[in-house]
């Protein structure tokens, strides 16, 4: 099956109480995990906090990017940042960089 294809994608056919109950999950379970830092999240999994704060904008939220960085952190990214976020190393960079150029989907 090609999970590239939405017509093909199993994920669209789950309720959308069922799908927005799991995002919530996984919104909480990243609050808990602060030591998940989000340049490791991108180094892994192309995506981190961030990320999901921009796909709920851009998915129709009326929020701004702070807001929506908000919503997903629990409280200001500034502050969350400031509480949590360490300084990525070269190694963390370069990992995230190669990790971005897996993102791109093919033409």
């Amino acid at each position: 099956m090609d999970t590239n294809s939405p017509a093909a994608d199993a994920i669209d056919t789950l309720p959308d109480p069922v799908a927005a109950a799991a995002f919530r999950r996984l919104v909480r379970h990243l609050r808990h995990r602060h030591d998940a830092q989000n340049i490791e999240l991108m180094g892994l999994a192309g995506f981190c906090r961030n990320c999901l704060a921009d796909w709920i904008v851009e998915a129709g939220a009326p929020l701004d990017k702070a807001a929506a960085r908000e919503v997903i952190h629990g409280l200001p990214a500034a502050e969350w940042k400031a509480r949590y976020q360490t300084e990525a190393t070269p190694e963390q960079l370069a990992q995230m960089a190669e990790s971005m150029t897996r993102n791109a989907k093919p033409d």
